[in-house]
């Protein structure tokens, strides 16, 4: 990794939203729906 900087994601607020409300609402496991946003299921319980 030397030389290369990494990109920080930024998401917005209505992303934050829809994404926790798959997993509260849509009965989806927080694996499912990171999987399928292209994030890491940790990102959820941060």
């Amino acid at each position: 990794m030397d030389g290369e900087k990494r990109k920080i994601k930024r998401f917005d607020r209505d992303f934050k939203v829809s994404a926790v409300k798959m997993v509260t609402e849509g009965g989806h496991r927080a694996s499912e729906v990171a999987r399928s946003l292209g994030i890491h299921a940790n990102m959820f319980y941060i």
